[in-house]
This record gives C-alpha cells, structure tokens and sequence, in this order.
C-alpha cells in the first residue's frame, strides 16, 4: 500500500503525454463495495508513473474512501483525480474543486414528493428480502435501494439475481420516469441492488468538465486521450453515458482482474 502512494511525476512530466485514464470503481477496480486488491493498487501505481490517472464513481468520497484508501492513506493520495458523485464532488491532487448540490437544484418541494412516492413503492414490493437505507441522499444525486443498502455481501449476491429475473430496478425506473417525466431527471442503474437518480448531464461525463479543464490551471495538461474503463457499460447502465462519450476511449471490463489485465496490455506495465 505505501508503495501505491511513493512519489510520482507531476502531471506534465508523465512520460505518455496528454493521457488520462478514468476508471469506474465497483466491478472495475474493486469487486462491488468491497476493498481493492494490493495488486490492483501496484498496478495503477506503476501506471501513474506514465499516465494520469483518476476514478469517477456515484457514491460519495468517503464510500469510495473505505474500498481504495485505507485510515494512514487517503484516497485523494492515490490518485491524480478523484471524481465521487459522477464528479459533484471532486479532487485534483488533494485539493478540492468546485462541487454542486442536488438538493439546491430540485428544490425541497419536489424532493418530498419525489422521496415519498419512492418510499411508498417500496413498501409495495413483493422482494425476498428488506433491510434498511431505501434511499440515499448524496450532494449530487439520490441512490435508491429496493433491498436497502444495509443488506450483507450475500444478500446483495442473492438480489442481483432475484433483480436480472424480475427486472425489479428497471420496472421501477419507468415508474418513476412516468410519474416524474418533467423533473429533468435521469436514472442510472448500477452495481448490484441500487440506482442514482440525478440532473440530465450529472451522469459520469460531468466528470469530464474538471478533465478539460485542466489545461486552465498552473501545471495543468490539456488532456487529447482519455480512457475510460468501466463494467455497466451497455445501454441503461451507469457507465454507458462516458463510454459513449466522443471524448473518450472506452473499454468494458468484467471485473478487476480484466481491467488489470487491458491496463497491462494496453500500456506494457
């Protein structure tokens, strides 16, 4: 671990000019909230000593905290960037930058409505299992749980099944996109029990805006490659959106052991 943290050149001296690669966090870097690996961290160690690199994920910092970082190293030391809530919420070698509420942006009136309808439908459910923490409130978005969010590692396991045969989160998204159509929301499915519901254009590419401008800062580097590596990539998942994006590299992974994997291919590490 405090070899992923040595001493790295600054972002303009890396040796693969104008490069960063971005990578989504549960399912890509780490097995879904669980810790990362000793090897993942060497890894990108070794790679940040030829590009920039940094991680876009929904959930807040300190969630990403507890599966990248560890009580002596802060994640903000691991990485050049770190973009939590899709970027609402962002860092630039330690230091904070501009950061956005949704509470601010939808208002207090349709958030009650929209929290209370939310509320009411899961109570309906017909699931297996319930346990606790429906919904998340966040700065930039609201994760919603059918299961709960205190569910066990099995548990989580066991709904991710139950959710692919039922389609449960997708039947629940059109619900809400019915019932709010002229919010100016998305929905973005994600991980194994959850989804984040947010501004249209808060999705992953927000992220993106810190990335451009970079160029605009004292050291900075006006980034013409950046990779993008992420596991819900397809249509409706919460990394399509960037993957997509004209201003990226995308590439799909299955799981932290193929992203180890590309990464070693793709940059001789």
């Amino acid at each position: 671990m405090a070899a992923a943290a040595s001493v790295i050149p600054p972002l303009a001296e890396r040796p693969i000019k104008n490069t960063v690669c971005l990578f989504d966090v549960d399912g890509t870097l780490t097995p879904a909230r669980r810790p990362v690996s000793p090897q993942m961290l060497q890894l990108l160690s070794a790679l940040r000593h030829k590009v920039a690199i940094g991680f876009v994920g929904g959930s807040d910092l300190a969630k990403q905290q507890e599966q990248l970082g560890t009580n002596e190293i802060p994640v903000t030391t691991l990485f050049d960037f770190c973009f939590a809530e899709n970027g609402l919420t962002a860092y630039r070698m330690g230091t904070p930058l501009a950061s956005h509420s949704f509470i601010k942006w939808i208002g207090e009136d349709h958030y009650k409505k929209l929290v209370k309808y939310i509320l009411h439908y899961v109570a309906d459910l017909e699931i297996p299992v319930k346990r606790g923490t429906f919904v998340e409130f966040r700065n930039g978005m609201i994760n919603v749980s059918p299961i709960g969010r205190n569910a066990s590692i099995q548990e989580r396991l066991d709904y991710e099944k139950f959710d692919l045969q039922h389609n449960i989160r997708t039947t629940f998204v059109e619900a809400l996109k019915k019932e709010f159509g002229d919010l100016g929301l998305t929905y973005s499915i994600g991980g194994q029990i959850s989804f984040d519901i947010f501004p249209k254009g808060w999705d992953k590419r927000y992220c993106l805006q810190h990335v451009e401008n970079e160029k605009n800062l004292p050291g900075g580097v006006e980034y013409t490659t950046i990779h993008f590596f992420g596991d819900k990539t397809f249509k409706g998942g919460n990394d399509n959106e960037i993957f997509e994006d004209s201003r990226t590299i995308g590439h799909t992974v299955q799981n932290p052991e193929e992203t180890m994997q590309q990464l070693k291919e793709l940059f001789n590490l």
